[in-house]
């Protein structure tokens, strides 16, 4: 038989062995309980870094627990493989995209492998395939059916010199990355989804996940959606004699506005500065902001405007104000108009200064500067209105009422909810990605593709112009565009735009139920078996977009008749990143840590075990401070500890039995309260812990059935961290079957409470000794066997004894003074 520890040896042939097993394959029509684990796929650039091991060794210990607790478990692995990526390596280095992505997949499948985790790769998938992106197409087609998919114009950033279309990530402090040329906004026909429809049920269904979901991410997502009550409110245009509707959360503020602005894109904006003589500043005002980014727009502490030459007319007063068009105002929140009350607002009240524009206090906010000529801070809370005619002295909550209630009579105004979240664009000016499947025919309008021509299969890379040259590379195509109308047969055009990959990954979890289904995108009695996902894991950095979208998918396909739940994820679990000296690691900064070279030193279970006893899960592992080294001699003792128990062991227990077998126990419970609560840290420690009792109970001579079941309940609580190393020393305690799927250890609850307790013995507070008493014993009992004790009675010579202090089964303190002191 095998003794110590030698993972090269070791690790390769446990997993070939649970691969020819096909242990981790599920079975739809298992007994078991299903139970679908799920970790959100990655994407597949380079090999898998520190980042993904600590992800996936997370996942991977979620699947391996349940199944140990008698689930069947399906724990499904794919990838999210289009992207931008590829085709940046086509266009700077004249790869393909499809190679270059399943030449990475292929490295990242090997890896995988290596750190031994359960994924069921007969339900692998790609985002790529044409198998999978046709049902990703289709998808498009339902909501475009359902009036959820729509087109409409939409700035872009757009590069002047490359002629194209850039995503926000290929935009660097305002630059392209391709040519360090400054990126400006374009006006583009795109295709958006209608998330907005779904708005107020993404917020209330919230309340199912807030057991079960991280605060932070339930709060990020509330915050993206962005939910406000307010008015709308009537402006009119006076010089151009046209109405203008502003969204304001603080109708009560109305008398207080004093100047009003529009967005730079508002389409109304040009038209007012040329009526007012200001249409040539206005164009070089656009065109500068037009280089900033929204962000920018939005922090930078100098706030830019331009007057336009024409003046608003407030309903509540009839006063005129004037109207400018700023930097900081953006068409995607509201109306792109907004009145501005610049003594309540910190924004409009910097921009009233910069250009000498009236301050109205009408909040009488208690502690707040209040003086409209030196304020230099906007007065924001809560107080009686004041300065606003016959509200004058109301609260400002029955102000807001009020005075939305006397607009709404004059139809000037009513009450409104409003969203900060704007609709999904999911077109994408790219090759690597699902065409968007419809045509356009001057006939007949926009067609979708008919099911039974679907995918629209992406054409070979090297038909492919990447070169920049704007639009789209399949619109630069021969021959993709071109097409017939499913309609009328006459000419039409094919869309030339791609979706957004995050349509791709909004789904999967569905496909995962049938991947092998070719005439549907999933099983419906299949995903009503798995789903809603029982357990989903991933990094808080997809709090937002993928999770909402996700969840915006799911609400659809319900809605449609294709699904009976309304939730995908039951559960959300979040880790945190890997880091190196309190940075994040990267090449240029020298730091990495390569997961191959940690497993070619120290092997799959130690990396999998110190990610997971770095600390809380949700935690930051900063590599600096965690030591393989250690983990790996923790995993060589514990192989050591088997082999001699082997070696030597009885079917009697000794003296130590007892005890030892309390422990376990004890450990059993404590350790199966941290895994249902990811504290792989702190089970592994007391794993560790038990590790070590074992140990000296060994050294105490016991060989028997205690210390056995010590050490398989110690193999079958560590295998969900440390598979492998787990699964060798089970065998070479005799037993047959697998690890992993034995069953989880159960506990005594009687054996959870100690015969004895070891109370500590005081003489005016200083230990004088601890001694050894059953469990429950009474002060009398505790007093007298103190007292036979030599280190105790030395120090009651000679004295009185007072007062007894007494912590049942913990302490007990002699309180003595000199006999015949008063």
């Amino acid at each position: 038989m095998a003794t110590g520890y030698d993972p090269q040896e070791i690790e390769p042939r446990w997993q070939q062995a649970w691969d020819q097993a096909g242990l981790f394959i599920a079975d739809d029509r298992s007994d078991k309980p299903p139970f679908y684990a799920l970790h959100m796929f990655p994407y597949p650039s380079g090999d898998i870094h520190m980042g993904h091991v600590e992800a996936f060794s997370l996942a991977d210990a979620v699947a391996r627990y349940q199944r140990l607790r008698g689930f069947e478990v399906m724990n499904p692995i794919g990838w999210d493989s289009f992207g931008l990526p590829a085709e940046n390596a086509a266009i700077q280095r004249g790869a393909d995209p499809k190679e270059w992505t399943y030449r990475n997949i292929e490295t990242h499948r090997q890896t995988m492998f290596r750190l031994g985790f359960s994924w069921d790769w007969s339900r692998r998938l790609h985002t790529s395939d044409p198998e999978y992106y046709k049902w990703t197409q289709w998808l498009f087609v339902q909501l475009f059916k359902a009036g959820w998919a729509y087109r409409k114009d939409a700035q872009v950033n757009w590069c002047p010199k490359d002629q194209t279309v850039l995503a926000n990530e290929q935009v660097i402090n305002g630059l392209c990355e391709r040519c360090d040329t400054p990126v400006t906004k374009k006006a583009l026909t795109q295709w958006f989804l209608k998330i907005t429809a779904f708005a107020q049920r993404l917020l209330d269904d919230m309340q199912q996940l807030e057991p079960t979901w991280p605060d932070r991410v339930l709060t990020l997502q509330r915050n993206w959606i962005g939910r406000s009550e307010g008015a709308e409110v009537t402006f009119r245009i006076d010089e151009a004699d046209e109405d203008v509707v502003v969204y304001t959360t603080r109708p009560d503020t109305l008398y207080g506005a004093t100047f009003f602005v529009v967005a730079p894109e508002h389409p109304s904006a040009r038209r007012w500065a040329e009526l007012g003589g200001f249409a040539d500043e206005f164009d070089t005002f656009l065109s500068d902001v037009q280089r900033m980014t929204d962000v920018e727009r939005q922090t930078e502490e100098d706030k830019r405007g331009l007057f336009l030459g024409v003046h608003a007319v407030n309903p509540v007063n009839g006063e005129r104000m004037p109207v400018y068009t700023a930097d900081y105002v953006l068409m995607d929140y509201g109306t792109g108009a907004i009145m501005c009350v610049p003594a309540h607002d910190q924004r409009d009240l910097d921009f009233a200064r910069t250009y000498d524009l009236p301050v109205r206090v009408v909040v009488d906010v208690e502690g707040a500067d209040l003086d409209e000529s030196t304020m230099t801070k906007a007065a924001i809370g809560e107080g009686p209105v004041v300065n606003s005619g016959p509200y004058d002295g109301l609260a400002w909550q029955e102000a807001k009422r009020r005075i939305t209630q006397d607009l709404a009579a004059k139809g000037l105004g009513k009450p409104a909810v409003n969203f900060r979240i704007r609709d999904w664009l999911v077109s994408r000016q790219r090759f690597w990605g699902p065409p968007i499947p419809i045509i356009h025919c001057e006939q007949c309008g926009t067609v979708p593709v008919p099911d039974e021509d679907l995918p629209v299969i992406l054409p070979e890379a090297e038909e492919v112009d990447f070169s920049p040259g704007g639009g789209s590379p399949l619109a630069r195509h021969p021959s993709f565009s071109k097409t017939s109308c499913p309609q009328c047969g006459g000419q039409a055009e094919r869309d030339t735009d791609t979706l957004d990959t995050f349509v791709d990954s909004s789904w999967y979890f569905l496909r995962y139920c049938s991947p092998d289904r070719d005439d549907v995108a999933f099983d419906a009695d299949a995903v009503r078996h798995w789903m809603p996902v029982d357990q989903y894991t991933g990094g808080v950095e997809h709090a937002i977009l993928h999770l909402l979208y996700a969840r915006f998918f799911t609400k659809a396909l319900h809605d449609l008749g294709y699904l009976d739940f309304t939730e995908p994820f039951t559960r959300l679990k979040s880790q945190g990143m890997v880091v190196s000296g309190g940075r994040k690691m990267s090449k240029s900064r020298g730091n990495v840590i390569e997961p191959r070279d940690v497993v070619a030193e120290f092997g799959a279970d130690t990396l999998r075990a110190t990610m997971l006893f770095a600390g809380p899960i949700e935690e930051d592992v900063d590599w600096d401070d965690v030591s393989t080294a250690g983990m790996f001699k923790y995993l060589a003792r514990l192989a050591r500890l088997v082999d001699e128990h082997v070696a030597a062991r009885s079917d009697d227990d000794g003296a130590a039995g007892e005890q030892l077998r309390r422990s376990t126990h004890r450990t059993i419970a404590d350790v199966t309260e941290d895994y249902a609560r990811f504290k792989y840290n702190t089970a592994l420690a007391k794993l560790m812990s038990l590790t070590n009792t074992t140990t000296a109970a060994v050294n105490q001579g016991e060989r028997g059935p205690s210390v056995t079941g010590a050490l398989e309940a110690i193999l079958v609580m560590l295998s969900p961290i440390a598979p492998h190393v787990a699964e060798e020393l089970w065998h070479r305690l005799g037993h047959v079957d697998f690890v992993v799927m034995a069953p989880w250890p159960t506990y005594d609850v009687a054996m959870l409470v100690d015969k004895t307790k070891r109370i500590v013995v005081q003489v005016n507070g200083k230990l004088r000794d601890a001694v050894e008493l059953p469990a429950g014993i009474s002060q009398g009992e505790a007093q007298a066997a103190a007292r036979a004790s030599d280190k105790v009675a030395r120090h009651l010579e000679g004295v009185e004894v007072v007062k007894v202090v007494w912590v049942p089964d913990r302490l007990l303190n002699f309180v003595v003074r000199d006999q015949g002191a008063a």
